[in-house]
């Protein structure tokens, strides 16, 4: 039995939970998500409305052990959504590197002959604290909002993909927390024949 799914979900003060079936629904005041569950899952708010229980009614089964956990975490990611939101730290290392954003568009100039546009995911927010680098030691930072944490996690990794941090420099898009190994460069011979 998952250890994680049997502890149940926490409702805050503030966040209404409705279940009719498979469905969960969570409204909160940033928000409402909704999801459908996993047919081996089964999902029940408690007698007293406080707390959501997930509980797997075949705990032999391997598919619904590994689902039951699952289940348990993206219920607690909804409920912490709408109540709390999420929200991801990048940054931008390079010379001359940029990020703005243009209407509904994050527009990132990160060294190809012509700027990147990416279209804003519905619910996620993008603030700018330091719209361009200077020099190859002081990054352009932007935070990403929202009440999704998948929809916020994609988004981000779409992000970082379009120039991933590279081992030399260390220039590129990165997450704030994170740490690029670096590598050191050719070492040139001295000294003649």
């Amino acid at each position: 039995m998952s250890r994680i799914g049997k502890k149940p979900v926490a409702i805050p003060q503030g966040v209404k939970v409705d279940q009719k079936g498979r469905k969960v629904k969570v409204t909160g005041p940033l928000g409402t998500l909704e999801m459908e569950c996993h047919p081996l899952i089964k999902v029940a708010l408690d007698d007293s409305g406080t707390n959501i229980e997930v509980v797997n009614p075949a705990p032999d089964d391997r598919r619904s052990k590994a689902l039951h956990g699952t289940m348990r975490a993206l219920i607690a990611n909804m409920v912490t959504g709408v109540s709390k939101g999420f929200e991801c730290k990048m940054e931008v290392y390079g010379t001359g590197y940029s990020v703005k954003e243009q209407g509904s568009k994050l527009v990132l100039q990160i060294g190809f002959c012509h700027p990147v546009e990416l279209p804003i995911p519905k619910g996620i927010k993008v603030g700018i604290d330091v719209a361009a680098t200077r020099g190859n030691d002081i990054p352009a930072k932007f935070t990403l909002t929202g009440v999704d944490k998948r929809e916020l996690g994609q988004f981000a990794a779409n992000i970082r993909k379009v120039r991933p941090p590279e081992p030399y420099k260390g220039k590129g898009i990165r997450y704030a927390d994170e740490h690029v190994q670096r590598k050191v460069g050719k070492a040139f011979a001295s000294g003649g024949a």
